[in-house]
């Protein structure tokens, strides 16, 4: 009787870290806005400033659009300069030993939505890993899986906003959470990765969404 109430235990055990996962990500979503305004978002403009190292600090506007359309631009001596982005055919990026931007045949375009927008369709599977401490605040620890690839999220306990998310080449802590139109988006942006070698922090001051951009604006 005791093997099986064990057994009983597990199993419920593993069903509600499997029904929290899920209520973690709906409750993130719902509270940064709601999946119909999510999904009504068509495009966004960040604007701010980058900066990289300890004083390289430079403008910055990267556009966004469905279903993956992206361009970062940089503002270095006056100039406006291209630094990444996919128009839907061609990837390019800037190649800093040659100075130039170049294409990038095998350039993996990123999904405008994040991946756990409608993460179930997506095939990916959520597994709720326990409390942890992101800096001073607690978090949900939630796991993203699928295939071989595996994404951790961190969710503050209070108000369910992303505050880290941790890929396989990168780790991304989000904060400055400000309401922009009927959503909530972060309006500090830090990247790290293990090679240290494409850290930055960015600082945007305005985020303008479902903006019309001029059909050639992410053309290579």
């Amino acid at each position: 009787m005791k093997k099986l109430l064990l057994v009983f235990g597990l199993i419920v055990s593993h069903l509600t870290f499997a029904q929290t996962a899920k209520e973690i990500i709906d409750k993130n979503i719902e509270l940064s806005g709601g999946l119909t305004n999510w999904k009504l978002l068509n495009s966004v403009l960040l604007q701010g400033k980058v900066v990289l190292g300890i004083k390289d600090e430079y403008p910055i506007k990267i556009y966004q659009q469905r279903p993956n359309l992206t361009k970062t631009v940089i503002t270095a001596n006056g100039k406006d300069t291209a630094i990444e982005g996919f128009d839907g055919t061609k990837g390019y990026a800037m190649n800093y030993a040659a100075n130039k931007v170049q294409e990038y045949p095998e350039y993996v375009p990123e999904s405008f939505d994040n991946d756990f927008i409608d993460w179930e369709n997506k095939g990916f599977d959520a597994k709720y890993l326990g409390k942890e401490k992101v800096g001073e605040i607690y978090c949900h620890k939630v796991e993203l899986t699928k295939n071989v690839n595996k994404n951790m999220y961190y969710f503050d306990t209070k108000t369910y906003m992303l505050l880290k998310e941790v890929k396989k080449d990168e780790t991304v802590v989000y904060s400055d959470y400000k309401k922009v139109g009927n959503l909530v988006m972060p309006f500090r942006i830090e990247s790290s990765s293990p090679k240290k070698d494409g850290d930055y922090v960015m600082l945007l001051n305005k985020i303008d969404v479902n903006k019309v951009f001029p059909a050639n604006i992410f053309k290579f």
